[in-house]
């Protein structure tokens, strides 16, 4: 389960990412803080899956 969990936080930070870029690229605020909002739970679950591993060993 803790890889599909690094893979859906990889798939999240790369989908924000997207998102913000694409809203800079055509002037869109709310594109833009959405993919920053969802890049941001990206990295918070990635932080967690190294905090479960980390305890793992």
């Amino acid at each position: 389960m803790s890889s599909n969990e690094k893979g859906r936080a990889k798939a999240e930070q790369a989908k924000g990412k997207l998102k913000e870029t694409a809203g800079r690229a055509v002037g869109n605020e709310r594109l833009t803080a959405e993919g920053r909002d969802e890049a941001a739970k990206g990295d918070a679950r990635q932080a967690k899956e190294k905090i479960k591993d980390m305890f793992k060993r």
